[in-house]
């Protein structure tokens, strides 16, 4: 049996509690109050950059970057507070760091595209953009992804490595752009006719933009087999893109039906000879 020395025993135990648990208490009251403070802070901060009109673009990012860079911080000061040695956390911590980072290659490179992205702009939040199967509104650029919101209203997130390295189509970033639509007509039908009702749906439409050297258009752009293909060249705001797209193939349809223009269906005369 071992002579264990009670007394001796909890003097000890009190011991380290008196001389552990303040420092234990305190380094949770200032990660805990520390985080609070820098939320609160975020916060504040990103109030500031609305009203001074920052840049929409990096505001997300630098909220991002700055929250993670004082969280970091104030975890250090925490531990140190518990009396662990930080000099030798903080080697501890970039050799974590160096392992973690050739574990994490790819988020590392979206976070380098995020900085490509946000210095030479190809985009802006607000702008609408095709990439891949994907066409939507940038709603956010993060440190490692785009967020973007499709027509659907669907949230599709796309790495931003991906971003800088596949072709990317800023659909609104030249202001206003060429809404290119094909319309069918018979053979039987006047093209002329066509052509006025196809004037007067364009004068209606009121997404379409009429000025000085982006004039619109209708021409015959091929004879096809059971049709002949009308050519309509609107110039509409990126913004207003779908919007003068759908306005357009809707009311199209309208004109031509109240005219009596058919829109034939694809067709095959066969001849037998006996």
């Amino acid at each position: 049996m071992f002579d264990i020395n009670t007394d001796e025993l909890v003097n000890k135990i009190l011991h380290m509690l008196m001389e552990y648990a303040p420092k234990f208490f305190l380094g949770l009251v200032v990660f805990y109050f520390g985080f609070k403070i820098i939320n609160k802070g975020l916060l504040l901060l990103e109030k500031m950059m609305r009203a001074n009109n920052f840049d929409e673009d990096l505001r997300p990012f630098i909220i991002t970057l700055t929250g993670l860079l004082l969280k970091l911080i104030v975890s250090i000061s925490a531990i140190d507070i518990l009396g662990i040695e930080t000099t030798s956390f903080v080697a501890m911590l970039a050799a974590a760091g160096f392992a973690v980072g050739l574990a994490l290659q790819g988020s590392l490179s979206n976070f380098a595209s995020g900085i490509l992205i946000l210095f030479f702009k190809p985009f802006r939040t607000g702008d609408m953009i095709s990439v891949g199967n994907y066409i939507g509104k940038v709603k956010e650029i993060q440190i490692f992804n785009t967020v973007l919101i499709t027509i659907h209203q669907r949230l599709i997130v796309i790495p931003n490595s991906t971003l800088t390295s596949e072709i990317v189509e800023n659909i609104t970033g030249a202001g206003v752009i060429r809404v290119d639509l094909t319309f069918c007509i018979g053979y039987d039908d006047d093209i002329d006719k066509a052509r006025e009702i196809l004037w007067s749906v364009i004068k209606g439409c009121p997404f379409l933009v009429h000025q000085e050297g982006q004039e619109h258009q209708i021409l015959v752009e091929k004879l096809n087999d059971s049709s002949v293909d009308l050519a309509v060249w609107v110039w509409a705001k990126g913004t207003d893109y779908w919007d003068a797209f759908y306005f357009m193939q809707e009311y199209v349809k309208k004109a031509f039906d109240r005219e009596n223009i058919s829109i034939p269906f694809p067709q095959m005369d066969v001849h037998i000879q006996k």
